[in-house]
């Protein structure tokens, strides 16, 4: 029998029951829920002469071409239904929970799987994620100069027992001109969104969430309003790294890629630092001077970073001291700085 179920239901219940998403392709890819399978009922093409049809004929011969397109793939869709469920369960979603994700539910019970579809479809989905977003979160905001192993802090403070989120991990970026090297393709924004959530509802609301401080947007990825706005809003920690010991600690990280890569990362921002800088900075690369290079380009990221802190609520900001990279011993006193605050 199917049965149609609200979002709280339908995310509980796909903790241990595979979700089908009957979407397009070309939808599903754009992005979909965390961890869902897509058996489509149309092709991309194929949606796409529904849709056609249903503009300019209207909605029944839309139907009766649906029908016509879906028959004679029953079979094969009602076989990988079979091979997907988990103890004969399954649930379903379309794009609003309309006729298909109810068509693939009826085949699919038609042939003894148990079926639930989501009320309202993947856009239900979408509104509960970026609700959920705007919730009162207790954030913790690791701040820092490019190269103050602000990343690497976090990973160790997870070892700690503490609760954070990976922002750029999620985005696949570093958030610099230089984020991409070494990283995976970027998603949507809208499935970083749908990833974010995965991981952030895994996590006590009440207790304190670790973050990087970052801009709006890493790489192309934009941290959805709800959630930024309330990384502007609270506590900062930042961490006050030498110089030269964040030079150092950049180089080891980049001086490994390929230089005509680092070129290009250097073009991005040739604007931004000016054309003098630029040229010293690519004549450092050439000369393999990685130490001088990074020095230029961290001018500009220094000045930005500070102008960008000049803005942030003073009476949240709040620097510890960190005299070399060590990322476990520095992990331990930027919690025990943190707990010093509120003792």
């Amino acid at each position: 029998m199917n049965n149609t179920i609200d979002i709280e239901t339908f995310l509980e219940l796909a903790e241990s029951i595979p979700v089908i998403d009957v979407r397009s392709p070309k939808e599903f890819l754009h992005a979909h829920i965390p961890g869902a399978y897509n058996l489509p009922i149309f092709s991309n093409e194929e949606r796409e002469k529904v849709g056609i049809c249903y503009k300019e004929k209207g909605k029944e011969p839309a139907i009766l071409l649906g029908l016509d397109l879906v028959g004679p793939k029953m079979a094969n869709l009602a076989r990988a239904a079979k091979d997907l469920a988990f103890n004969n369960k399954l649930l379903v979603h379309c794009w609003r929970g309309g006729m298909r994700s109810s068509s693939m539910a009826w085949l699919f019970n038609t042939i003894g799987i148990e079926t639930n579809t989501l009320t309202g479809g993947y856009k239900t989905y979408r509104r509960h994620i970026k609700s959920y977003f705007a919730k009162d979160f207790k954030l913790v905001v690791l701040g820092g100069m490019t190269g103050s192993g602000k990343t690497e802090i976090l990973k160790e403070i997870i070892n700690l027992d503490a609760q954070v989120i990976d922002l750029e991990g999620l985005a696949n970026h570093k958030g610099s001109a230089f984020g991409s090297l070494g990283q995976l393709e970027q998603t949507t924004t809208e499935q970083f969104e749908n990833n974010f959530f995965k991981e952030l509802v895994t996590l006590e609301i009440d207790k304190p969430i670790w973050v990087e401080d970052e801009s709006q947007t890493i790489g192309k990825i934009w941290i959805p309003e709800e959630f930024f706005n309330q990384m502007r809003n609270n506590i900062v920690i930042r961490i006050n790294v030498p110089k030269d010991k964040r030079i150092k600690w950049l180089v080891e990280g980049y001086g490994g890629f390929n230089p005509e890569l680092l070129s290009d990362s250097i073009l991005r921002i040739k604007k931004r630092i000016g054309g003098l800088n630029y040229n010293l900075a690519i004549e450092a690369l050439e000369k393999n001077e990685l130490e001088n290079l990074v020095d230029i380009v961290l001018s500009y990221y220094d000045k930005t970073y500070q102008y960008g802190l000049s803005n942030r609520n003073q009476e949240n900001l709040y620097t510890i001291d960190l005299n070399v990279i060590d990322h476990k011993r520095n992990a331990v006193k930027v919690l025990e700085f943190y707990r010093r605050l509120n003792s």
